[in-house]
């Protein structure tokens, strides 16, 4: 039977569990943890770009420094078609 609990309930019980934070606290951070883990690529180079040229850093020096990072980033996976998941799981 497949379980009807809303996402992430098991996280929030977690945290609210081990932690103070009381359960509306923990829904935000859960929330912004997600978005901030749920950027693509894309979405990660344009934000860090504008972040390091507003602290000053010349171009050169941005795409160094995001290319040294983005590997080092969880960055959300392109949206897949049903065909394309298919694929993935039959060949």
């Amino acid at each position: 039977m497949l379980d009807r609990r809303p996402l992430h309930e098991d996280l929030l019980d977690h945290l609210t569990r081990t932690t103070p934070l009381r359960r509306g606290e923990a829904a935000k951070v859960v929330a912004d943890v997600l978005a901030y883990f749920g950027e693509s690529a894309e979405e990660f180079v344009r934000r860090r770009h504008r972040e390091l040229q507003a602290k000053g850093l010349p171009n050169a020096e941005i795409f160094e420094r995001v290319t040294a990072e983005l590997p080092h980033r969880a960055v959300a996976p392109a949206q897949l078609s049903l065909r394309q998941l298919r694929r993935i799981v039959y060949g």
